[in-house]
């Protein structure tokens, strides 16, 4: 069984799957962790470094993380467009939690720069994560960006980026590109069962059925 090592990047998670020595990376944190994160992951064998959506807190530090530990890094085609610019993907919320985070996440795109790389591999629904030495599964979970992507983890554990979120409780992400297609993914995620789930923003917490009746 592999093991699961949460990294406490300030308001955000990475992960880091490790068995026998071999190891994926689930997103790379914002500036000021990268050394935090390389620390972690020279403790093993990372061979794929996987980022969840284009999301300034999910890919500032991977053109760094992939040099220093040289590993490919892995998007959906989706979110190409939105590495260079957060803004070329629109940002919508619901009620004032929602705004306050999208407030946030805006000027977050303004302020930071994500150092430009190009990706080495694009996931899709399906693609297997055998050949990294971790028993994993992509899941095309759209809504929060274009190309969210997750990772089911050997039936017991769903990496899920910021299609859900536990900010303050866990639920729906704050802020959305398409609000049907992010309602949709979290159906399928509950539909899936019995799972720990695995947010970049909050506590793991046990799944669920994450649609509340306001949506």
């Amino acid at each position: 069984m592999a093991e699961i090592k949460r990294i406490r990047c300030g308001s955000e998670n990475c992960y880091l799957i490790e068995k026998r020595g071999r190891a994926i990376l689930i997103d790379t944190g914002r500036k000021g962790f990268e050394e935090k994160i390389l620390n972690q992951c020279k403790k093993s064998r990372v061979e794929l470094i996987i980022l969840t959506h284009g999301h300034i807190e999910q890919v500032q530090n991977a053109a760094f993380l992939s040099k220093e530990l040289k590993a490919p890094l892995a998007i959906h085609k989706s979110d190409l467009e939105i590495l260079k610019d957060n803004f070329r993907e629109p940002v919508s919320y619901q009620g004032l939690l929602g705004m306050v985070v999208a407030e946030v996440a805006v000027k977050n795109f303004e302020d930071s720069v994500i150092l430009d790389f190009k990706p080495d591999i694009y996931l899709k629904e399906g693609d297997r994560l055998d050949k990294y030495g971790i028993d994993g599964t992509v899941l095309e979970l759209p809504g929060h960006t274009r190309g969210s992507i997750g990772v089911e983890l050997e039936k017991r554990a769903i990496f899920v980026g910021d299609a859900l979120m536990n900010l303050f409780y866990p639920g729906l992400p704050m802020i959305y590109c398409d609000r049907e297609a992010m309602i949709k993914s979290a159906e399928r995620i509950s539909a899936i069962g019995a799972r720990r789930i695995y947010f970049c923003h909050g506590n793991p917490a046990d799944n669920r059925t994450w649609i509340r009746t306001d949506y």
